[in-house]
Formats: C-alpha cells, structure tokens, sequence
C-alpha cells in the first residue's frame, strides 16, 4: 500500500557510486573531493576537459576512486543520453546523482536577450533533466533505492532582482524535484533539493549581467558585497552531504536563504517588502540599460 512505501537513506558514501556533473570546479568539485574522502565511487562529468582532468588528478593522488570520468555538456541531450548508456554499461546503476552543473545569467528583460534566456534554460533545466532521464531509470530498475540530489539556487525560491532567466530554470527544477520527491518514493529513491545563496565559486567572475559594464566601479562594488556574505564551495559541499545523510528534501548552505524561503512563506506581506527593497537597491547599485532612454521619433 501507498503509506508503506519507504526510501532508503544513503547515510554512507563508503562504496557507493556516485555520479557529478558540474565535478570540474566550485561547489561541484567540492561535493567530488569531500565525497570520494568518505569512500565513493566517483563518476564525474564537466564541459571543461582540462580542468576536469586536473580534478581527477587531485582525488586520485589523494587516495579517492574515481571509476568514471568524461566530457560533456548537459544541454546536449544526445551527448547525456550516450554517455549514460555507456555508463550504465560499464558500471551499473548509480547509487546517488547529483546535478550540480549550471551557469548564470542576470538582466532586465530589456537587457536580456533570447539567446540568453534559452541558454540558461538548456543548462540548468534541460541539463538536469536529461541527467535525470539518462540515469535515473537504471536506478529504479537495480532495486537498490539511492539518491537524486538538484543544485537549485535563492533564486529558485524568492524573486531576486534581474534573476527573471536565471529563475526560470531554477523554479523548473524545483517543479521537478517537487514531483519526483513523490514519485520516486515507492522506488526507494530520496530526493533533495539544494538552495544555495552566494557561494564564492569561478562562477562569480565569470557571470554574465546583460546591459552592465563588468569593469565598472559599481560593479566591482556589487560583487565586492556579494563576496564578502558568499559561503565557501567547501562549506556547501558540507551542507549538502549533511543533508545527504539526513534524507533532507529541502537544503540550504546558509542562513540566510532559510530565513528568506520562511519570510515568503509565513510572512509574505514582510517577504514583498524585502523583495521591493531588494530590487530597488539593485537598480541603484548597477544602473542599466533599463536607464536609457529611447530617443525620440523624428
């Protein structure tokens, strides 16, 4: 019956295989190195060869296990699809999942362009979800139960200022998680969804804000801020194992993206306060192309 069916945590890593995308940096790389010291079987993926390469390197000499390793873009779903064939071949079913790779891009839907919006959507929605069409099929029919983990973002939870993209394919894959939370349940297979704040990742160097200078000094001040109140990939990578092991659904790597998530539900007059301020601040911070002014029909 309906109320009997349980998921299996994972309280342990040791053995068990675990597949990462995103494994070439930031938080990514972390979940990688802190995984593989508890004793996983890694199987690793980024769109970075190079960098992919080093991280290998790095577990490996550490003592880790790393049984997979390859190249490729999530966005492209035939690329996920062969590579999950070829994986499952070789290794069998995955024990946990974690979509962790993803980009951002920031703008007013006057700064955005298409070619944005749909990037960022392939990346971060699409991505997950060919993850999750290549590998989590296999689990459900090894038997063993596991673990889907989605790297979602704040910006899958509130509406943060110019994030309108960037929140398009965070709120998806919240909506994913959501759903899969409840189906995979009778299979044995536990959910989490990670929410994260700012985290000091390459990513905050390498971001996109459409219609900005990224030389400018306001700029520089911005992300200066953002800086100083970011967690380490480290402390996230933390977090997120933590709540691995606890069988969390929701997980946050600071307070701060907790007590924002709670303001919104339990106090959302206070929560639309915050968000008007917010947005405010931004345009004041980061003047942008929002600011120009057409000019006049002749």
């Amino acid at each position: 019956m309906w109320w009997r069916w349980s998921r299996r945590a994972v309280r342990d890593l040791r053995g068990r295989k675990v597949f990462l995308t995103g494994a070439a940096s930031g938080i990514g790389k972390a979940l990688a190195v802190r995984a593989a010291r508890e004793g996983a079987v890694l199987h690793l993926t980024d769109v970075r060869a190079d960098a992919l390469t080093r991280v290998v390197a790095e577990i490996e000499s550490g003592g880790g296990t790393v049984a997979f390793a390859e190249v490729a873009d999530v966005s492209d779903h035939d690329a996920v699809r062969k590579l999950g064939q070829r994986l499952t071949r070789a290794h069998g079913a995955m024990d946990v999942v974690m979509n962790v790779a993803g980009i951002s891009v920031w703008g007013t839907v006057r700064s955005l362009e298409h070619h944005q919006w749909r990037r960022v959507v392939d990346v971060n929605l699409m991505g997950p979800i060919h993850v999750i069409e290549a590998l989590v099929p296999p689990m459900i029919d090894s038997g063993r139960g596991g673990h889907l983990v989605n790297v979602s973002s704040a910006a899958g939870l509130i509406g943060m200022p110019w994030h309108a993209a960037y929140s398009a394919s965070k709120f998806g894959l919240r909506g994913v998680s959501e759903v899969l939370r409840f189906d995979l349940r009778r299979h044995g297979i536990g959910v989490s969804l990670v929410c994260p704040g700012a985290v000091a990742t390459p990513l905050t160097d390498t971001i996109e804000v459409a219609g900005v200078d990224k030389e400018s000094r306001s700029f520089r001040r911005a992300q200066a801020v953002f800086r100083r109140h970011a967690v380490t990939p480290e402390r996230a990578a933390d977090a997120i194992l933590e709540g691995l092991r606890r069988g969390r659904y929701w997980i946050y790597t600071s307070t701060d993206v907790r007590l924002a998530h709670a303001l919104q539900r339990y106090l959302p007059f206070a929560y639309s306060a915050v968000m008007r301020l917010m947005n405010w601040g931004a345009n004041k911070a980061l003047p942008s192309v929002d600011d120009a002014r057409p000019a006049s029909a002749a």
